[in-house]
């Protein structure tokens, strides 16, 4: 029978009911759709249906003073891998003659012909071509598009990606900026990340709808809810904890309401009768009236978490061995590895919808991994290079392979992976047309973003590129959003507003309506979405 108490509940007190129970059963490790099953039974199907949401969840990785760079060893322009691989002569390029920026070609001495380099796509309608030693091809993306060797979510073996990525020219040079915003412009009245928290947030019953990896500078969109920054993973687990606490003391009629909830709720528990847990229980019941509840036992990283983001083997190869990373690569790694892992676990608990996680800035001064100027300069440093991009794409990695492993605490019949969408954008790529020094400054100032959207609302492969011979007298040029084709009279700069619009309709899982609200319609990028 239901609970008139509940179905009396209305606008704060019953979100902070629902949060109250996203704590209670993600404290206890109960599944999601068991609790769902029990709102419906005490409050009815209204209460259930209010404790999910209807947008997905956003991974954010803003890359500031030149980190970004390492992005584009995952995921290089498509016309500079594939002619690096050919080794196929540039005009422009000088005595670099084809190499561009690529870690993997044999003008890096990379392997043999053999060596696996890369998977290439050609783009829908456009013919295979004679691929060179060590690239394979994928037939099935809708823009040409490279993934390097390490890139995440991806088939090497068959050359197929697990899920594609859509590469937009965005936002331009803002070279040693510790808060790059040009990529982000999404209309007069919304920012990109701003945007992608208040989806997230909307319905919603995690405690923690946005949090970020200090320093983080957010802007603003309808709906946005605040967002809680941490100096570290560690942090993060203390956020969590504070959170608790905040809602578990609330006021009276809360405190009362959340104890007797609590005592219910745990009760689903399948081992709640067991005598083993019976002591855990009763101090659990207890604490629920006057102390938040603590999540470190399920947000700290786990020796087995270690291993599969890729962190353990990489602290093993590189201890001791300055040749295989320097200690500013392995400790910018490991830093953002240990960050995915809590983000995984509270993405999985219903504790939070979006994350905005810096790749590691550091200090401009650093040229190894914050700023990798010297990354192309010799054999040493090439190879410290290949380490940092595979270890950051075994964590990225990491992080959806966990996600593939647990239920969207929302979506009871989906897995979390399919509602997480990746976004990665900073302040220079480094230019991807030379190694030497690998410069800050790009071809004609230009920028882009990164966006992997496991469910494809939108089209995947490169919007716009930077070529290595200049077209219409330019190098990096952007796209039609109507038609998605490249267009040489327009910049980077010009296409962030479209760029982001794309990023918001992939997270709002392509509501046209829904992506409207944020200032930009989806019906003036026709040619970057999929269309229900």
């Amino acid at each position: 029978m239901a609970n008139w108490k509940l179905k009396d509940l209305r606008d704060e007190r019953r979100r902070t009911f629902l949060k109250m129970c996203t704590v209670a059963s993600a404290a206890v490790g109960i599944e999601r759709s068991r609790l769902l099953n029990f709102l419906s039974d005490e409050g009815g199907s209204g209460l259930a249906e209010a404790a999910g949401a209807t947008y997905g969840r956003s991974l954010l990785v803003p890359s500031p003073n030149g980190v970004y760079a390492w992005f584009q060893e995952l995921w290089p322009m498509a016309d500079l891998a594939f002619k690096a691989c050919a080794d196929t002569p540039v005009t422009g390029l000088g005595n670099l003659g084809s190499t561009s920026t690529y870690l993997y070609t044999s003008q890096r001495n990379f392997g043999t012909a053999a060596t696996y380099r890369g998977t290439f796509t050609p783009g829908k309608g456009q013919p295979m071509p004679s691929l060179p030693g060590g690239v394979k091809g994928w037939a099935g993306g809708d823009r040409p598009f490279f993934y390097g060797p390490d890139a995440p979510c991806f088939d090497h073996a068959n050359g197929i990606p697990k899920y594609p990525v859509t590469a937009l020219m965005s936002g331009k040079d803002e070279t040693h900026t510790e808060f790059p915003t040009s990529a982000l412009a999404l209309s007069g009245s919304s920012t990109l990340q701003a945007a992608l928290a208040s989806l997230g947030a909307s319905g919603s019953s995690s405690i923690v709808p946005a949090l970020g990896i200090d320093p983080v500078k957010y802007g603003r969109a309808p709906g946005a809810p605040d967002v809680a920054t941490v100096p570290s993973a560690a942090g993060m687990i203390d956020l969590f904890n504070s959170a608790a606490s905040q809602f578990t003391l609330a006021g009276k009629f809360e405190q009362e309401m959340f104890e007797t909830y609590f005592k219910a709720v745990i009760g689903l528990r399948k081992s709640s009768s067991r005598s083993t847990w019976a002591p855990q229980l009763a101090v659990t019941k207890n604490a629920a009236r006057i102390i938040g509840l603590n999540f470190a036992s399920q947000l700290t990283p786990t020796s087995d978490d270690l291993s599969s983001f890729g962190l353990q083997e990489m602290l093993t190869n590189a201890v001791g061995d300055s040749a295989f990373m320097t200690l500013g690569q392995r400790n910018g790694i490991e830093a953002f590895g240990r960050v995915l892992i809590v983000v995984a676990k509270a993405f999985a608990l219903g504790l939070s919808k979006t994350a905005i996680v810096a790749l590691s800035p550091g200090s401009t001064g650093e040229q190894t991994f914050t700023d990798p100027h010297v990354t192309f300069n010799d054999a040493l440093t090439l190879m410290q290079g290949r380490n940092t991009t595979k270890y950051l794409g075994k964590a990225i990695d990491g992080f959806y392979k966990y996600l593939a492993t647990q239920v969207d605490p929302e979506s009871p019949t989906e897995m979390l992976d399919k509602n997480t969408v990746f976004v990665a954008y900073g302040d220079t790529p480094h230019t991807p047309l030379r190694g030497s020094g690998w410069a800050d400054a790009t071809p004609n100032a230009c920028n882009w973003t990164y966006v992997m959207d496991p469910k494809g609302n939108i089209k995947n492969g490169w919007f716009g590129q930077c070529y290595p011979i200049k077209v219409n007298g330019m190098n990096g040029i952007g796209y039609d959003p109507i038609t998605g084709d490249d267009n040489s009279g327009k910049t980077s700069d010009q296409m962030s507003s479209f760029s982001s619009t794309a990023a918001v309709f992939a997270v709002a899982k392509g509501d046209k309506n829904k992506t409207a609200e944020y200032g930009t319609s989806a019906n003036s990028i026709p040619g970057l979405i999929n269309s229900k």
